[in-house]
């Protein structure tokens, strides 16, 4: 495999996908410190501002290194990016301060986050660093940290980095930046990955299908992957600016891709966001189908082949009820983990399922990667299609619940439960919703803002218990 061997002995196989390699698991923080740099997905601002400010970047890489180094005692790492135009500024402070703690860096250029996270584990780096801001505006960025085993870091690794992150980030950024220059063969690896994890029988050749790549992580590779399988490809959002990942594209604007697929008579359309960790779907008649319609698809497939550890799917809070119900129609039982494409996989890890994954895109098929990844995602779906006809009839029986998500901004984020008039808003509309319908409300991880979701049976109950709610957030801990 062309520039497999540049990277040292591929210590870290598929085989071992399960085997954190002396790194614990993903765990949901416990301690009483909030962090102050890492959200749920990692360091995410708007770079020049803390925590993306030339000092913080540069003392991230150092503590990289020397955390690296305690561990293991040597420390090379893996760099990728998106296309957002601040990318490889924040890519030269990284690699300057991992200099500086005694790492070894190799660039990926421009590369998915799961790509970083699949080079990582099946190479011989410590660790991958991706810097992008996922579906986020170009304006923001962020920096995301994957462990030698291709997981993210666990709460506790950030916990202990940022304590000497805020240490290191008064000392003086150099004003030499060391130059850097992609290895394309880590492209090619990856994409190589990528073909061998089509299912056995799902042939692609002559497949219509019709990509928007977002402007954004997998615009050259997305199309190069799907033609190199045969597959008759229309690619959309692939002339990146710097500027215009994700804007009126991808994964958050469906409705280009809708008419596409439609009007090109196209039999499956994908949307990957701006790091392609996530992918959603159009089917050939442009019916949309989110990661709950790819849980059901892929775990009936599963299912039908004996292939579905315990008849299990792990989804998270925010899947609909809809999904609950038909799985459980079909002898699948759904596990609900906290948000976020990391306790998805603490859950599957501890309990041996092998597919989970977020209503938003995030799918992890553990047989294959233990990352979430757009592109592998794409590579399944495609194969069933092919297998087992249009991706319409892979998902029937399922009904969306009527939901809705309110997002209230905040001026803090204390327990909910420390607040009277918030828990009781949702006491009531859970005594009322009962087992027909579900609330979650939680913080974001990376912005100031409480989110409310209600599903309910009835539009009207969605509408009132939404509302009552966001209002009690409002009036409790509301922004001015």
């Amino acid at each position: 495999m062309p520039g497999a061997n540049q990277h040292g002995a591929k210590r870290l196989r598929r085989a071992h996908v399960l085997d954190c390699g002396g790194v614990e698991l993903p765990t949901r923080k416990t301690g009483a410190m909030a962090k102050q740099l890492f959200g749920t997905d990692g360091m995410r601002g708007v770079p020049g501002t803390p925590p993306l400010d030339d000092a913080t970047l540069f003392a991230t890489g150092r503590a990289i290194g020397d955390y690296l180094n305690k561990e293991f005692g040597s420390a090379h790492v893996l760099i990728g990016m998106d296309t957002r135009e601040s990318g490889p500024h924040i890519a030269q402070l990284l690699t300057a301060g991992l200099q500086a703690g005694r790492a070894s860096a190799e660039f990926a250029g421009v590369i998915t986050t799961p790509g970083v996270a699949c080079l990582v584990r099946e190479n011989d780096f410590h660790a991958g660093v991706v810097i992008s801001a996922s579906h986020n505006p170009y304006h923001d960025n962020g920096v995301k940290l994957f462990s030698h085993a291709g997981m993210k870091f666990p709460d506790s690794v950030e916990e202990t980095l940022e304590q000497e992150i805020l240490c290191l980030r008064t000392e003086a950024v150099p004003a030499q930046r060391p130059a850097l220059a992609a290895n394309h063969a880590l492209q090619v690896e990856y994409l190589e990955f990528l073909r061998s994890r089509v299912i056995p029988g799902g042939k692609l050749s002559g497949m219509r299908m019709v990509l928007d790549c977002a402007n954004g992580a997998a615009y050259q590779l997305g199309p190069e992957l799907f033609r190199s399988l045969g597959a008759d490809v229309i690619a959309m959002g692939v002339h990146p600016n710097g500027r215009n990942i994700n804007a009126g594209c991808g994964s958050l604007h469906m409705e280009g891709l809708q008419k596409c697929v439609v009007a090109e008579g196209a039999d499956l359309g994908v949307a990957f966001d701006g790091d392609a960790d996530r992918a959603l779907f159009v089917c050939s008649n442009g019916h949309i189908v989110n990661g709950d319609g790819v849980l059901l698809a892929a775990g009936r497939f599963l299912k039908s082949q004996n292939q579905l550890k315990d008849n299990r799917i792990v989804a998270t809070a925010m899947s609909n009820l809809g999904l609950e119900k038909i799985l459980e129609q079909e002898g699948i039982s759904l596990a609900r983990a906290a948000v976020g494409d990391r306790y998805v996989l603490e859950e599957m890890l501890k309990s041996g399922n092998n597919l989970g994954g977020e209503q938003s895109g995030h799918i992890i098929f553990l047989d294959d990667s233990p990352a979430g990844d757009g592109l592998l995602t794409a590579v399944k779906v495609a194969s069933l299609v092919a297998l087992r006809g249009p991706l319409q009839s892979l998902v029937t029986g399922l009904k969306d619940y009527p939901q809705v998500i309110l997002n209230v901004k905040v001026k803090s984020k204390p327990a909910m439960d420390s607040l009277p008039d918030v828990s009781r808003a949702l006491q009531e509309a859970q005594n009322s919703l009962g087992s027909n319908g579900r609330v979650v409300v939680r913080y974001s991880g990376t912005e100031p803002l409480a989110r409310v979701m209600v599903e309910a049976e009835h539009q009207e109950d969605v509408k009132r218990y939404s509302e009552l709610i966001a209002d009690a957030l409002r009036s409790s801990i509301g922004e001015p």
